[in-house]
């Protein structure tokens, strides 16, 4: 079948997925750290997505499709950052969401 389009790739498809979680757990944080830890967190975690559609879209350049997926893997070890430091700090109890964030890096690492 083959790939018809971005959303057909198993990265593109976790790294949305995670997105939309990441936006539900920081809908729990303390109000002023909503605007501060939250944020950063929502930005890195729409970010991965994003630059994985935007590289796909210039998948005829190997090298311009890398540096979107590179972009992709430092966001995606941000994210891991950021969910450790939301768990130290008592905003986050499951742990499950940084073992999936370690496992799209290692996947966006072998895609590109």
């Amino acid at each position: 079948m083959g790939v018809k389009s971005y959303e057909d790739l198993e990265v593109y498809k976790r790294g949305y997925r995670l997105a939309l979680e990441a936006h539900r757990l920081t809908r729990d944080f303390p109000e002023w750290e909503k605007r501060e830890l939250g944020y950063q967190t929502r930005r890195a975690a729409v970010s991965i997505p994003a630059n994985i559609a935007e590289g796909y879209g210039r998948k005829n350049s190997a090298k311009e499709f890398k540096h979107f997926l590179r972009n992709a893997l430092g966001s995606s070890n941000e994210m891991i950052v950021l969910l450790k430091l939301s768990k130290d700090l008592g905003y986050l109890t499951e742990e499950k969401i940084i073992e999936e964030y370690d496992i799209l890096g290692k996947q966006l690492y072998k895609l590109m």
